[in-house]
């Protein structure tokens, strides 16, 4: 006769039923309460993607998309809303990753100083908490009149260079400081210069933190408005990027600062929840862009090292 087959006991049930029953009871409520916690985040979450669909996807249509608004026609459109969008994240990410990544890798490789690393990393934690309204002021301040700027894109794309620098230095930095001091040690013990370390055996390995401060630093541009609105104009025509003066001259409204008009002046609030739905597709497909290649150049240094 054959005997019944124990199931199987997982660590974590074997580890508890050796504790005494107000511990096992601890245990068990804490984990209870971590689950319940991880739940309502998750079901928060659901139910504001869910809610932004439901009242934004009914306004949602080609002509809203592709045209631009136009009171004399009575039509509404955001074609130049998600164009000055794009437009200021590219501008943006092309001077505050290569500063960000830079500044990150001489504090953590090359600063010997450790009093002017601690300083500089206190600055950047305290200016990464600074209300952005106050980055806005000085974006106008510096940008829009000192400089001579006026109410750009340009500006706009400046203020916002300041805002998130601190935030992609902070988290690249943290995250070259996960990589073993053993695989430092190893690829200069074999005669590798110290760039090329950096560049070949750091960098890839500390892949997944900067994606996951691009990713941050684009939640935040896309997201902000009171900055934008200061800086780079509230306009909703159309405007020529590559005619005389670019972006220099070309002032307008993002799709936040449109979904702020929509909302609060125009009260057109179904309007205002189809920006919304623009904005979350824009932001999951820029994230999904990242994650894609920083996977992919991962996976390419890994293969280079094999």
């Amino acid at each position: 006769m054959k005997q019944p087959v124990a199931s199987p006991v997982s660590t974590e049930e074997r580890d508890c039923r050796k504790l005494s029953p107000r511990r096992r009871a601890y245990e068990v409520t804490m984990r209870s309460l971590l689950y319940l916690c991880a739940g309502i985040t998750c079901a928060l979450l659901l139910f504001l993607i869910g809610y932004i669909l439901y009242r934004g996807l009914p306004g949602l249509s080609w002509e809203f998309l592709t045209s631009q608004e136009s009171i004399l026609k009575k039509t509404d459109g955001i074609l130049p809303a998600i164009q000055n969008t794009i437009y200021v994240i590219i501008v943006t990410l092309i001077f505050i990753m290569p500063l960000g990544v830079g500044s990150a890798i001489y504090l953590t490789e090359y600063a010997s100083n450790r009093k002017l690393v601690t300083a500089i990393e206190f600055a950047t934690e305290t200016l990464s908490g600074i209300p952005s309204i106050l980055y806005a002021l000085v974006g106008m301040l510096v940008f829009c009149q000192f400089l001579n700027l006026g109410k750009t894109l340009i500006a706009g794309a400046f203020t916002l260079v300041i805002m998130t620098l601190p935030t992609i230095i902070r988290t690249t930095q943290e995250s070259l400081k996960t990589v073993p001091a053993s695989y430092r040690e190893g690829a200069l013990g074999l005669g590798a210069g110290k760039w090329h370390m950096i560049r070949t055996i750091v960098l890839p390995s500390s892949i997944d933190g900067i994606v996951t401060g691009c990713i941050l630093a684009i939640g935040r541009i896309v997201g902000e408005s009171a900055v934008l609105m200061f800086t780079a104009g509230m306009s909703t025509a159309m405007q020529d990027f590559f005619g005389k003066g670019g972006l220099f001259k070309s002032s307008g409204a993002t799709l936040t600062v449109a979904l702020y008009v929509y909302a609060k002046e125009r009260a057109k609030y179904d309007l205002a929840f189809s920006v919304a739905v623009v904005l979350l597709v824009i932001t999951f497909g820029i994230n999904l862009c990242a994650k894609v290649m920083g996977k992919r150049m991962k996976g390419n240094k890994g293969g280079e090292k094999k």
